[in-house]
């Protein structure tokens, strides 16, 4: 059996019927994907859809400064690249690998042909671009009224949960980037978690000590995101 052929990985590729799932097999293709690497920038054409595995994709909205902040993060529990499927194929915004594991990879037209079956994954994918938007809206509000301790403990549980590990491969610089805030902000902040006893955090890695204590410290924005991709795709994380 091939590896394309095995019970996949990413979450909405597993919860396809089998048969329209072996059906997608001849299409998906395993890639790794490095750190840091773009998949894709808006206004660019989407020629690939990608379905991570461990992998973490921050979709960016970058101003005419050069400035940027996450408006979305993809996991295990999504798929990057889908605006084909609605009948675009310009990106909105600029992908980049921000947790490096492996996707399944498949060409944006395909995903479109299959998407216009009308079948499990129309349906799959309908819910979890509701699911999404609840994401995107939910992160703009956060960024905009929750102080920062809560907020990043709301995103460090986020990205937990797709990679599924206590241990997380990410920077200061990196997060501060996520969050849309200073560099010297997120440094006082994983301070005061790390003091709590909640993470550990070393040069390039932050481990998850005290996952109850740290969902306590998170805005109610993190249960509020998991709650709908529960409802809509029938996934609970953490």
């Amino acid at each position: 059996m091939s590896e394309a052929s095995a019970k996949p990985r990413n979450r909405l590729l597993a919860a396809l019927p089998d048969a329209e799932y072996q059906r997608l097999v001849p299409n998906l293709e395993r890639v790794s994907l490095s750190f840091k690497q773009v998949l894709f920038e808006v206004g660019e054409p989407l020629e690939y859809v990608y379905f991570p595995y461990q992998a973490i994709i921050s979709s960016l909205s970058t101003m005419s400064d050069g400035s940027m902040v996450e408006v979305a993060l993809v996991g295990n529990d999504g798929v990057a690249g889908l605006l084909p499927a609605l009948g675009d194929n310009i990106a909105t915004t600029t992908a980049t690998v921000q947790v490096p594991d492996s996707a399944m990879r498949m060409k944006a037209s395909v995903l479109k042909t299959e998407f216009q079956r009308g079948g499990s994954l129309q349906s799959l994918l309908l819910r979890y671009m509701q699911a999404l938007y609840a994401f995107v809206s939910q992160n703009a509000a956060c960024n905009r009224l929750h102080y920062l301790e809560g907020r990043l403990a709301r995103w460090l549980l986020l990205v937990c949960d797709r990679v599924e590990s206590n241990e997380l491969p990410l920077t200061q610089e990196f997060m501060s980037q996520m969050l849309g805030v200073r560099r010297a902000g997120v440094t006082e902040v994983a301070n005061a978690l790390q003091q709590a006893g909640l993470i550990r955090y070393t040069r390039g890695k932050v481990t998850i000590l005290n996952r109850e204590e740290l969902e306590a410290t998170s805005c109610e924005c993190y249960q509020v995101i998991q709650g709908e991709y529960a409802r809509l795709l029938g996934t609970k994380n953490g």
